[in-house]
């Protein structure tokens, strides 16, 4: 059956259905209502009558899809329609709306222009105006003046930060024309004096060499208020620092320090600061905030802008601006060149910086960058070390030196071997850094009525163990940790190099460390840190990478340290926390492997961290001021807590199954011995701490205690730590262990100390010690002793500076 609406027609020879017809005729009529006789499609008159429509049949699913089609179809031209009726609508509103608006403001613009209160508005605006063209603008002379200033001002503030008051063991023995004289403005004033009493110019220079960085920023910044601003907050927070260091660590700030700053370690620095310097820290706070509002309130009033004219969005309008636009150019390129040239030239013998120096009585120092910033001034002192010098180069450093060498000590190595029994990597091997670890009872003037360290002690009577000769006081932690870990020593370095981890390490392609013989056996998984702090401190996270560390867990890791406690109000993980990852790590891994560990609780500053502190009365120390009993305390009370906690690591390390050796060492002194470090006599003292090599029940080596006369144990170095471990596992060593413990054996002890000479030598902070801890003098040294060091200094330039020739050979196979 066919329904009715299912027919088609006829039209023009072309089938359509009857809703399409109804369409095109609905469009038609919207859109172009033209003569009736036009063609729908065209738009043109038709030129035929319309023919008969001849209807056809179709389905009845065909025609209810077509009529739905063409039912949407409308309903979106319908829609289409709507929008741009309502388009058209809103922008007739709107052009009515602005033309009401305009015809009002024309309207009472004149009644708002005449008004007393518009009127009064535009005559202040006008004579502002006025005034601001009009304003007066400082005269370079005025900017001279400032600088001379600012840069005398900023050299003393400087200068007074690496002073502090002295001590006597008998005040009213010392008259005051000396205590005046001694006091910190004592010794400030003489430094300036001297330029007239002595003839002596380092303050001069120091004046000079702060002038070309205050140049710099001005010809850069081309605005002298904004520069003198930005001068007095980085001055000023130089001076501090080194006041707060010198303090702490007997230490000025060096160029190595803003490593700290460009690794994101800004905050935690701040943790550091010492009680007794929060003042000086506030005061010089408030006064660069006002000092900075000034200069700001003066760059806004001085009429000269800038100081040259500079006009960089038309630099080429005119010969004026041309002129103006070059020498801004040529006089900051000029000062930031002559800078970086006296700096670069500073330490190069014959150089013109160098002369230069020289003339005006600099001698440096840089054995003792305390001592040199006292004589020739701290601004001197950091452009010193601005561009360090790894080494000199030795003589007759050449590959076939240094195959010879490692053919030499691969011989000994064979011999040494075919009496040992085990392998390093056999073990488990646990280097524990212990910060600020060592024996309060060995410092001069410290009296105690409890023993603080009961339990190392004993430990120390039973197992391989001395004093370590550190180069440190108060500081340097990762120079010893390096050492430790490289069996490279900070003596044979060149005087200028400060830091390895901040001016050796990260220029390194690929560095040696011990932890690669375990990574050898093992793979990735041979080695791992921990360090309950941040780990870009000392670049720490860069160069354990290039060490071959698997893993470096600290605070601030992914993941980060499991155990974290720490005990009363101190801000630091406890060193019982330190110990529990490690044996988490130990009981997690199935093949013996080698752990770092530097630890955090004993970090100064000490400040009354722990409550019912018994040694607060068990102190009867004489001669010792509130702050600095104060400050002991603390530290002795960590050192008892340490040494609790070790004596618990240890028990549990011997219920382990597995062979474990652990290397234990304090890295430095605190500095809160003010009164021993006073009397330069206590130097070596002051760099001595304590340290440990012991073995769990499950090792072979259980028990063994070398001997401290026929093995030299009594006194060592940081740097001879893996060779004195091998000896002490009886394992066997590479031809670079081999060599270590040769020097061991002749020179026990070799070290820089950053308290300078202590009267040792002259020209050197390099001390060598017998193994009765005595002196060697240099020029004592046996022929044999200067043999090792001269291989030694081959074999260390090679390794950091030199062409690394014994990488290819097989001076560090074991």
């Amino acid at each position: 059956m066919k329904s009715v609406t299912g027919q088609r027609y006829k039209h023009n020879n072309t089938n359509r259905s009857m809703p399409m017809l109804a369409f095109v005729d609905f469009r038609h009529r919207i859109h172009s209502p033209k003569n009736e006789n036009q063609d729908a499609f065209t738009n043109e008159p038709s030129e035929e009558a319309p023919r008969q429509i001849t209807p056809t049949v179709t389905s009845e699913a065909d025609s209810a899809a077509d009529a739905s089609k063409t039912t949407e179809t409308i309903s979106n031209v319908s829609d289409d329609a709507t929008k741009l009726n309502s388009l058209t609508l809103l922008t007739r509103s709107i052009k009515r709306t602005a033309s009401q608006i305009s015809a009002w403001f024309i309207t009472h613009a004149k009644a708002i222009l005449t008004s007393k209160q518009m009127q009064s508005l535009l005559k202040a605006l006008a004579t502002i105006h006025t005034l601001w063209q009009k304003r007066t603008k400082c005269p370079y002379t005025l900017y001279a003046v400032v600088m001379a200033l600012m840069t005398a001002a900023a050299t003393l503030f400087i200068q007074w930060g690496m002073y502090t008051e002295p001590t006597y063991d008998d005040p009213n023995a010392v008259d005051d024309t000396t205590k005046i004289l001694n006091s910190i403005n004592g010794q400030l004033t003489k430094f300036v004096s001297q330029m007239w009493l002595e003839g002596r110019l380092n303050w001069l220079l120091n004046f000079c060499a702060l002038g070309m960085i205050y140049l710099v920023l001005v010809f850069v910044l081309n605005r002298f208020w904004i520069a003198t601003a930005v001068f007095a907050i980085v001055m000023s927070s130089f001076a501090v620092a080194n006041s707060i260091k010198v303090d702490l660590r007997n230490e000025p700030v060096i160029p190595s320090d803003l490593s700290f700053l460009t690794s994101g370690n800004g905050g935690e620095i701040t943790s550091f600061i010492p009680k007794g310097s929060q003042g000086l820290v506030d005061g010089t706070i408030t006064m660069l905030v006002w000092l900075t509002i000034i200069c700001l309130i003066l760059q806004c009033m001085d009429g000269r802008r800038c100081v040259i004219p500079f006009h960089w969005w038309r630099p080429f309008r005119n010969t004026k601006t041309i002129i103006g636009n070059c020498t801004r150019i040529i006089a900051a390129g000029m000062s930031i060149a002559f800078l970086c040239s006296f700096t670069w030239t500073l330490s190069i013998p014959s150089a013109w910086g160098y002369e230069w120096a020289q003339a005006w009585n600099d001698s440096p120092k840089p054995w003792n960058s305390a001592d040199d910033a006292r004589a020739n001034g701290p601004t001197m002192t950091f452009l010193r070390l601005a561009f360090p010098k790894i080494m000199e180069k030795p003589d007759g450093y050449s590959q076939e030196t240094m195959e010879t060498l490692a053919k030499k000590y691969s011989e000994q190595a064979e011999i040494t071997n075919q009496s040992r029994t085990s392998n390093l990597t056999d073990s488990t091997v646990i280097m524990i850094l212990s910060e600020t670890f060592s024996d309060p009872m060995r410092v001069p003037g410290i009296t105690l009525l409890e023993d603080p360290m009961p339990n190392i002690r004993s430990i120390k009577e039973s197992t391989t163990s001395g004093l370590m000769l550190s180069p440190g006081y108060g500081g340097g932690t990762a120079n010893i940790e390096y050492q430790t870990l490289t069996g490279l020593d900070l003596a044979l370095f060149d005087d200028s190099m400060q830091s390895m981890y901040q001016e050796l390490v990260p220029h390194q392609k690929k560095p040696y460390s011990f932890n690669q013989i375990w990574n050898t056996k093992y793979g990735k998984t041979g080695s791992v840190a921990f360090h309950p702090y941040y780990k870009n401190m000392y670049l720490r996270d860069v160069n354990y990478k290039k060490f071959g560390f698997n893993k470096y867990y600290t605070l601030d890791s992914d993941p980060a340290i499991t155990y974290q406690d720490t005990i009363d109000n101190s801000p630091y993980v406890s060193d019982a926390s330190s110990y529990q990852n490690v044996i988490d790590q130990i009981n997690g891994e199935t093949h013996p492997q080698f752990i770092q560990l530097i630890t955090m609780q004993n970090h100064s500053p000490h400040s009354g961290w722990y409550n019912d502190n018994e040694f607060d009365s068990a102190n009867v120390s004489d001669n010792l001021t509130d702050e600095e009993r104060f400050e002991v305390n603390t530290y002795i009370k960590g050192v008892n807590i340490t040494d609790r906690a070790t004596g618990d690591f240890l028990n549990q390390l011997n219920a382990i199954d597995k062979p474990i050796t652990v290397i234990f060492y304090g890295d430095h002194l605190p500095s809160d011995y003010v009164t021993a470090n006073a009397d330069e006599n206590n130097s070596l003292t002051l760099h001595e701490t304590d340290y440990f090599i012991w073995s769990n029940q499950a090792s072979n080596t259980a028990g063994t205690k070398l001997d401290p006369i026929s093995s030299s144990t009594s006194y060592t170095s940081p740097n001879y730590f893996m060779a004195l471990a091998s000896e002490h596992m009886n394992a066997k060593v590479s031809p670079y262990l081999t060599f270590l413990s040769d020097v061991r054996s002749n020179l026990p002890a070799v070290e820089r100390l950053v308290l300078g000479e202590g009267g040792y030598s002259g020209g050197t902070s390099s001390v060598y010690l017998n193994q009765d801890g005595n002196v060697i003098k240099h020029k004592a040294l046996s022929k044999q002793q200067r043999q090792l060091l001269k291989e030694y200094r081959l074999i260390q330039y090679d390794m950091t500076a030199g062409k690394n020739y014994l990488a290819n050979t097989t001076f560090f196979d074991i």
